[in-house]
């Protein structure tokens, strides 16, 4: 997996020259070519949902993916400078946002899984088996227990600073005390919150991958309120010819066919289900 801004593998300007110079092209020069470039969030890399549905794409349709893996907001900042070709996030707020400004097109709701709240067993602020994220957060800041976040703008980032919203507590109060922003992925803030003894708000499907829990267990799950969705997107051609459409648009029309969907669904990790798919197409 290479976080690595398109502009570093358009090594296409040497194969352009070579073919201006009348010179012949080797097939593999040409197969090298045929990749996308895709800006997705840190849950569906380090979850390894990608390392298990990327093979399969690639034996159906000979086309690469390369992976830009961010939180979301950054995620759609690539895309927005058209350095990818394809959005695959998880914040429907910012991704239909991104849409109405035009840099993306077709988006396609694809999976769920939802969020959870783990915590070191000790359970300062008491709250281990609750189904109730919003109390839990009240909790946490009442007890001044720690607590790691994102702080990344990610889309796993704003949904947690949404329930603190509605939790009518703003944690930048306890900023540096209880409340410390990692400004990194899921999976470095699961690290310090387990180095910490801190709770943490995570996507299940990371959480599921992650070996380093050290004395972290899932305090709060079963909210519905932890749902969470994942989309993807072309983005906007008519913004940045470069895209890839045709290359793109396959790789949408397949992590949403009845293949790809399986695909998601048959991803596992000790018997569990990490993403489940929920494609519905379009009815004319």
């Amino acid at each position: 997996m290479v976080n690595t801004p398109r502009s570093h593998w358009l090594a296409g300007g040497a194969l352009a020259l070579t073919l201006a110079l009348g010179l012949a092209v080797p097939p593999a020069a040409l197969a090298q070519d045929k990749f996308i470039v895709v800006a997705s969030t840190t849950s569906t890399e380090q979850s390894g949902l990608f390392k298990h549905l990327l093979p399969a794409f690639k034996a159906k349709s000979g086309i690469d993916v390369r992976v830009v893996a961010q939180g979301t907001g950054q995620a759609l900042a690539t895309a927005r400078k058209g350095d990818a070709d394809v959005v695959f996030v998880h914040d429907r707020v910012a991704e239909q946002k991104f849409v109405e400004e035009g840099f993306g097109i077709d988006r396609r709701e694809v999976m769920y899984n939802d969020f959870v709240i783990v915590g070191p067993k000790a359970d300062p602020a008491k709250i281990a088996g609750s189904k109730d994220a919003i109390d839990a957060l009240k909790k946490i800041a009442a007890s001044a227990a720690p607590f790691t976040s994102r702080g990344d703008k990610s889309g796993t980032h704003a949904a947690e600073l949404r329930y603190w919203k509605q939790a009518d507590i703003d944690p930048q109060a306890g900023k540096g005390t209880w409340y410390r922003e990692t400004g990194s992925g899921m999976g470095p803030t699961l690290n310090t919150a387990s180095a910490m003894g801190a709770y943490a708000f995570t996507d299940r499907g990371t959480w599921l991958s992650f070996k380093n829990r050290g004395e972290l267990a899932i305090a709060v799950e079963g909210d519905n309120k932890l749902f969470n969705q994942y989309g993807v997107m072309l983005v906007n051609p008519a913004k940045h010819p470069h895209v890839k459409k045709e290359l793109g648009q396959a790789f949408i029309d397949w992590i949403t066919s009845p293949d790809g969907q399986a695909a998601i669904a048959g991803y596992k990790i000790e018997g569990q289900q990490l993403f489940f798919p929920n494609y519905q197409p379009v009815r004319g």
